[in-house]
């Protein structure tokens, strides 16, 4: 992973006395709160429900043990014991008091973490498939690619107010989209021309809140020396055009969809020919002193431990459905990736407790080169774990109850944290996330109904991505009541859908009851082995709507 070099480091100290000074202004009464505000925003740091929320910013999902057991100190000494992981790879504390955050700050700098640019009308942080790097069907390693554009972006002057918050996601696997790359303002696809040249395809104006849009190609091919200079291009653009006056029309999804495509294309390839050949342009020893970061760690050469596993797969089913649901092939022969389910029934999706960290930095110590991974369905990855080891990885998962063997399952369930925490929210989210884990706790059954993405969102803008989820719930408030309207049918893949709204809203108690008719139309109707998706897409939305609304209203 990338290393911090003095400047990096200097960089980094500085903004965290700049914002100490900042604070201790505006708690003295010198900046006024709407001064304040985007200097916090600046910084990592929102003011919620209940109490301020800091996130932490975590490149591309990758951490260091040193890392984890620092955030796992910080929760202890200033929150309240635990940590949540995000849907964009990152790191939220739900309960720091105000005056302690430029300490918290300096202790993340110790380490080589910070907030910047985790909130704010700027670029955030650059994610990609958790599993990039070890995945064997990828076109390039995505890391180092993310890590180019983060030191790009950083503090760039230019792009440090923005019209709106700015996402960029990179995918390099062929027959995958795990960083749902359709449905960000930049999604980036490494690609090979017919000449084998490293480049990549370009989408522009993706997105979910109010809007949802699927991002649309503007270029089918951009060598990889023009990466940053043309990034650069389209935010120039947008920057310039995009709308300010209005806050819920101010992304770029908006403005793409105003010009339409080809006359953004234009634009930006306007400011691009005067751009391309300056400064920014990458070069291969450029390129190569990122990617220096980025080499393989010490794979032992090792045969596929089949035999062993077939044999403790028979003699433990639980470890069976572990290794089928959470346990992914690795492009080093006798290695694995392993998600870490941080789905357990008794606590909030993607929440972790410091005893929790301070555990998973001593599993990746010993089984995974002493890293791990955030991935955006608010699990863990420890993506180099030796075959021979899974089992005695998996009983100590166990111990922490961090092996549900559920991932990509309906069990899976991505969630912001909603009315219980959100000053933004609706409705809570976290309870009908609850209510349907106990719904639906027979695993054959689960099983048997294959990949489903659940997602549940507490208000329009959709940090639980309920619009994308194969089902998706979204909190709404009617005349100060909760209630929960269901999508079917978005995928965040390479078949990029949003979802179709299945009809009026439900009362939070009703919900559980309506996933459940949902699910009796797919196991009565689907074809053999056909995935819920499909089905969804192949039968009209009245024949859930018959079902679900007959005995509903």
């Amino acid at each position: 992973m990338y290393v911090y070099d003095s400047y990096d480091q200097q960089l980094v100290d500085q903004r965290v006395e700049q914002f100490r000074d900042q604070t201790n202004r505006f708690l003295a009464g010198q900046l006024k709160p709407e001064e304040f505000l985007p200097l916090r925003l600046q910084n990592g740091l929102y003011i919620q429900r209940h109490a301020p929320m800091l996130r932490i910013a975590v490149p591309y999902g990758l951490m260091n043990s040193t890392q984890l057991r620092k955030v796992a100190h910080i929760t202890r000494e200033y929150d309240k014991g635990y940590a949540h992981f995000t849907t964009r790879q990152n790191i939220q504390l739900n309960w720091p008091a105000l005056e302690d955050v430029p300490d918290i700050l300096a202790e993340l700098a110790e380490v080589q973490m910070h907030a910047i640019q985790t909130s704010g009308n700027c670029i955030r942080n650059t994610t990609t498939d958790q599993f990039a790097g070890v995945i064997a069907d990828e076109i390039d390693d995505a890391r180092p690619w993310c890590e180019l554009i983060r030191q790009w972006s950083t503090l760039h002057p230019e792009f440090a107010f923005l019209p709106r918050k700015f996402k960029i996601a990179v995918n390099a696997s062929k027959n995958t989209d795990r960083a749902a790359i359709r449905f960000h303002d930049i999604g980036l696809q490494l690609v090979k021309n017919e000449a084998g040249e490293l480049g990549f395809q370009v989408f522009v104006g993706g997105g979910l809140g109010r809007t949802p849009l699927v991002g649309q190609e503007i270029k089918s091919f951009l060598p990889k020396h023009d990466l940053i200079t043309y990034l650069d291009a389209i935010l120039r653009v947008y920057n310039l055009k995009g709308r300010r006056d209005n806050k819920y029309k101010a992304r770029i999804k908006i403005l793409v969809k105003a010009m339409g495509i080809d006359a953004f294309k234009a634009a930006v390839e306007d400011v691009w020919q005067g751009i391309r050949n300056g400064a920014d342009q990458l070069t291969d020893a450029e390129i190569q002193r990122v990617s220096s970061f980025f080499i393989d760690p010490a794979y032992d050469v090792i045969e596929d431990a089949t035999e062993l596993l077939a044999q403790q797969r028979f003699e433990h089913k639980d470890f069976d459905n572990w290794l089928n649901h959470n346990v992914e092939s690795h492009k080093i022969p006798g290695y694995a990736a392993v998600t870490v389910s941080v789905k357990h029934p008794s606590s909030a999706p993607g929440d972790v407790t410091s005893d929790q960290l301070d555990a998973l930095a001593t599993l990746a110590d010993d089984y995974s080169f002493g890293e791990m991974r955030v991935s955006h369905q608010q699990n863990a990855i420890l993506a180099d774990v030796k075959q021979e080891q899974l089992f005695d990885l998996w009983q100590q998962l166990k111990s922490l109850e961090f092996a549900e063997p559920t991932v990509d399952t309906l069990l899976d369930v991505i969630c912001c944290p909603g009315g219980d925490y959100c000053a933004l929210a609706n409705a809570k989210s976290l309870p009908i996330a609850e209510a349907i884990k106990q719904q639906f706790d027979d695993l054959d059954y689960i099983y048997d109904l294959g990949d489903i993405d659940l997602n549940i969102s507490g208000c329009m803008n959709a940090c639980g991505h309920h619009h994308i989820g194969h089902i998706g719930i979204l909190g709404v408030d009617k005349k100060g009541a909760e209630f929960y309207q269901v999508s079917l049918g978005g995928n965040s893949g390479q078949h990029a859908k949003v979802g179709k709204i299945l009809g009026p809203s439900f009362k939070a108690d009703e919900v559980p009851a309506v996933i459940k008719k949902i699910l009796d139309v797919f196991v009565e109707q689907r074809q053999p082995e056909e995935p819920f998706f499909d089905f969804v897409h192949r039968v009209e939305l009245k024949t859930f709507k018959e079902r679900v609304y007959a005995a509903s209203h």
